[in-house]
């Protein structure tokens, strides 16, 4: 199974660090810790690495967009 996702050349992650999520979303790393302590960004803890699941993100992004265009 593993083989198969490998050569799959469109193969993107189902998570991220906190690093490319900040890159990806350009959310400073101390503004996403905040949000991800006020609960509005799951996040996965796999021994001291924390993951961001690209799912939750986008979830988060749709949502604040969202809000954003009611308030305008």
């Amino acid at each position: 199974m593993a083989e198969g996702l490998a050569r799959n050349a469109a193969f993107s992650p189902l998570a991220v660090r906190v690093p490319e999520a900040c890159r990806l979303t350009g959310i400073g790393r101390s503004k996403l810790y905040e949000l991800i302590g006020a609960g509005e960004i799951r996040i996965i803890k796999v021994g001291s690495i924390t993951l961001i699941p690209l799912a939750g993100l986008r979830q988060f992004l749709d949502h604040s967009s969202s809000l954003a265009s009611l308030s305008m």
